[in-house]
């Protein structure tokens, strides 16, 4: 359990956003060959603008964002233009539309949020809440494969995490998480323990950073000596693995976590859209 994941799904490409509304692409007809302009859609350059916004704190997770009339004046654009931005930015979970009250940025500590990330869902009922046993929470050295996939140097400070998650009493997951220790300093066993909300509400709260994103690489493995003792199964038991690197704006990767889990009374859920 302790071995590092081999190349979870990482993705190195960077999203590309528009610097500003109503501006085209640069593609003057310079003496480069083989270089023509690249446009983008005014919306996308209101949502690049939007999210710039969200990045750099203008407007707080749980916080009301200005209306689409507002936006437009300042955007200078219409509200249609604005509306299909915030549109995309709903479907992506960077903001929360609510009926009569306006568009809110999106929060980690909002109950279903929880279960954005939590795939495992019982196979009959409704998700209930988890128990949480963190074993071991320390500052360590990255290995190289750690270091990659945080896009960091060998060697840098990472925040390592192990933890047990029970469902009424029974542990059904286990957890190993590598943070950058750069920007999570003065994560301890004890914060995590006393915060009641989600761990992502945690990072996000005292930390500064909102996972956007994630990707994932599933598998079925057997159980190992040490995760059978600690998920309560016989060795060899088959589990479903799953290796998520997750990232904050601008695609940076912020989080690299393997999870094991027992299915045999609950499964993996996602939806596809």
């Amino acid at each position: 359990m302790n071995q590092v994941p081999s190349n979870p799904n990482s993705n190195g490409a960077a999203n590309n956003t528009a610097g500003g509304a109503g501006s085209a692409a640069s593609g003057t007809g310079s003496s480069q060959a083989n270089t023509s302009p690249t446009f983008s859609p005014l919306y996308q350059q209101i949502k690049a603008l939007i999210t710039q916004s969200l990045q750099s704190g203008e407007w707080k997770p749980g916080e009301l964002i200005p209306s689409e009339v507002e936006l437009a004046g300042r955007y200078k654009v219409s509200q249609g233009t604005v509306r299909k931005a915030i549109d995309e930015l709903a479907a992506e979970h960077l903001v929360v539309r609510r009926q009569g009250k306006g568009t809110f940025v999106a929060s980690h500590n909002e109950a279903r949020a929880h279960f954005r990330f939590l795939k495992l869902v019982p196979d009959e009922g409704l998700p209930h809440p988890l128990d949480h046993q963190y074993l071991e929470v320390k500052r360590i050295r990255a290995a190289a494969e750690v270091a990659r996939l945080l896009d960091l140097k060998s060697g840098d400070a990472v925040v390592y995490i192990k933890r047990t998650m029970s469902f009424e009493g029974a542990p059904t997951i286990l957890e190993e998480l590598w943070l950058p220790g750069q920007l999570f300093k003065g994560l301890t066993a004890e914060r995590l323990a006393e915060y009641k909300g989600p761990m992502y509400g945690l990072f996000e709260s005292e930390f500064g950073t909102r996972m956007i994103r994630a990707t994932e690489k599933i598998r079925a493995v057997a159980a190992d000596a040490g995760a059978a003792e600690l998920l309560k199964v016989p060795e060899g038991t088959p589990l479903l693995c799953a290796d998520r690197v997750s990232f904050t704006y601008g695609d940076k990767a912020v989080e690299l976590r393997r999870g094991l889990y027992l299915t045999a009374s609950h499964h993996y859920q996602n939806e596809l859209s």
